[in-house]
């Protein structure tokens, strides 16, 4: 890639991001990283990597970091609230922050990490403010790609977790099925799309599994025996319907998302080479290095 196709990478300090500004090093692709907190990102400098300070909440920080810029690249969004902000603020006013931009300078194409199905869950807090960006992203005129994974590999934490203490809690038969993703595989593909013709590519990880299963993988790498509990989907429903009754969204956000998601299989096409007994067993390892 030329010095005249830059990229501006929104979201490094993220799981997924971070993954995505190694990739672009090791493809000696210029980048322009754009953080909030530079001391953060310290690690992300490299050759072809340098750091930017903006607050993509706020658009007036945003003036002038995209000249050169051939391709924006975002995979901003929270999943657990912090400082106030909601969902709106960040998932959708964030990264029309960012398009608004790139379409002022002339920026070629334009890469958002959305999640699979989330067009099919638009009543969810965290799916309906980045859906509403997609309609904004299509809308806009530029060249796009709408990257649609399954989950990540650092949210299956939460069954390593849960295994740590001898036991996995699932909702009903646990025989739902889904292939989780690593975030250097889908930074692998999400650099890809760069030159892609594709408007929105779904993807996940190279095994389709159930909770089941992973559960059994989460507890054999801590060296548990097989122990998963299972609760039947009526309290499942009853827990979600309690958080959007008496809490905000700030707090049911992401609990409703994942709640929500593990009543139904989530298959995305297969991609990768990364597999998730082996993610466990390395986070395992690392965590008796630390001990």
């Amino acid at each position: 890639m030329k010095k005249d196709k830059t990229v501006l990478l929104a979201g490094a300090t993220g799981y997924l991001g971070g993954h995505m500004a190694k990739e672009l090093e090791t493809r000696q692709i210029p980048t322009k990283i754009v953080v909030r907190n530079t001391e953060k990102a310290a690690q992300l400098i490299s050759e072809t990597a340098t750091i930017v300070k903006a607050k993509l909440t706020q658009p007036e920080t945003l003036k002038g970091l995209f000249e050169g810029v051939d391709t924006v690249i975002s995979t901003v969004g929270i999943t657990r609230q912090k400082d106030g902000l909601t969902y709106w603020d960040v998932d959708y006013q964030a990264n029309v922050n960012l398009l608004n931009e790139a379409m002022r300078a002339g920026v070629r194409k334009f890469i958002y990490v959305s999640v699979l199905n989330g067009n099919l869950h638009r009543n969810l807090k965290i799916c309906e403010a980045k859906e509403a960006f997609v309609d904004d992203l299509v809308a806009s005129g530029l060249d796009y790609t709408i990257i649609r994974p399954n989950g990540f590999f650092s949210d299956m934490k939460d069954f390593l977790d849960m295994a740590k203490k001898g036991r996995v809690y699932l909702f009903g038969s646990g025989e739902q099925k889904f292939n989780p993703i690593h975030g250097r595989d889908l930074a692998i593909a999400c650099v890809d799309a760069i030159a892609s013709p594709k408007t929105e590519i779904n993807i996940g990880g190279p095994d389709i599994l159930t909770h089941n299963e992973v559960a059994e993988l989460a507890l054999l790498a801590c060296g548990k025996p097989i122990n998963v509990i299972h609760f039947p989907h009526w309290l499942r429903k009853s827990i979600i319907w309690a958080l959007r009754t008496f809490t905000s969204s700030k707090t049911y956000g992401p609990i409703e998302f994942f709640l929500t998601l593990m009543a139904e299989d989530a298959i995305a096409p297969r991609y990768g080479s990364n597999r998730l007994g082996t993610f466990f067993q390395i986070e395992v390892d690392v965590l008796k290095k630390k001990i």
